[in-house]
């Protein structure tokens, strides 16, 4: 089976053996902007993985055209222990952000006090025309129990929260970007801004304690928490389209992300349409819900193919 089946084509569509329904507009939650150094990963040889990365805005405008992709959130690329790799690329970000109107800009953030200077560059940008995100990740050090730590938290989600911005925060199994730990932060800040979980909580333990009850515990309480199905095992995205249909909420909660290059749009997006059977929820998670939280909110227009 051609790798585009599903974008509108039937069964009578050359080389395609599955009859689909015409596709939503694709909004994509997050992707990446930027080329990585190579690096000795796991104590091997100096490699670089994602192929896929894109250096330059024209790449990444070629990419969303030749996707079908109607607006993206990009956010500087990182996996390397150097933050000043995903700082430099912050105005690559905004760049990219003024140059297509199909493209938000979020801004890569520090929690570690040695990052201040850094990361208070990075917040004097969050006013610009097209920034929509802060990312916070603590794979580059630092811990959300860390007291160290705290001052800067409160930073960055006072600004977060000064110019209606998402904090994403990247979620794994295990170690300072556990669930456990990320609930705190939802705890604590998610109130007044809203918190993007990225990766539906990262590996098996995360899905479950997030849609075995913790997730829709934190929209009951009225916490502004969101998520995304990248990287998802896939149960997953199955378990959660159930839960919203038994629990008639949290179908506004759910984003698309390629996570481009660390991911794949093409098998990200199969395996998400894939998962949801209810047409209206579909069209929420790969569109309306992205339109939602950042063009109606923070951009004062409609996504692109309305205006």
């Amino acid at each position: 089976m051609r790798p585009d089946c599903h974008v509108g084509h039937t069964r009578e569509t050359p080389g395609c053996f599955t009859a689909t329904v015409p596709r939503p507009d694709v909004h994509d939650g997050h992707r990446h902007l930027g080329v990585l150094p190579a690096h000795p990963y796991y104590g091997g040889p100096a490699v670089l993985p994602t192929v896929g990365a894109r250096a330059t805005i024209a790449e990444l405008r070629a990419d969303l055209d030749s996707e079908g992709t109607s607006a993206a959130l990009v956010i500087p690329n990182y996996g390397v222990p150097d933050p000043s790799v995903p700082f430099g690329l912050n105005e690559l970000c905004v760049e990219a952000a003024q140059a297509d109107e199909r493209i938000l800009a979020g801004l890569w953030v520090s929690p570690l006090v040695r990052d201040t200077a850094a990361t208070e560059r990075a917040l004097a940008l969050a006013g610009e025309p097209g920034v929509a995100a802060l990312k916070l990740s603590f794979l580059l050090g630092g811990d959300a129990d860390d007291p160290a730590c705290q001052g800067r938290l409160d930073r960055i989600f006072a600004v977060a929260a000064a110019h209606d911005l998402v904090v994403h925060v990247h979620t794994s199994p295990g170690g300072p970007a556990d669930v456990d730990r990320m609930g705190r932060l939802v705890d604590e800040y998610a109130d007044r801004v809203a918190v993007h979980l990225v990766h539906l909580g990262g590996g098996v333990s995360g899905h479950i304690k997030l849609i075995g009850g913790r997730f829709f515990d934190w929209i009951a309480a009225g916490r502004r928490v969101y998520t995304d199905a990248s990287w998802a095992v896939g149960f997953a995205p199955r378990w959660y389209a159930a839960e919203v249909a038994r629990r008639g909420f949290g179908h506004d909660r759910l984003l698309f992300a390629s996570d481009e290059p660390w991911s794949d749009h093409p098998g990200e997006l199969a395996r998400l349409t894939a998962a949801i059977d209810d047409p209206e929820l579909a069209r929420r998670v790969l569109s309306e819900n992205f339109q939602d939280l950042y063009f109606r909110k923070r951009t004062g227009r409609p996504h692109p193919t309305t205006t």
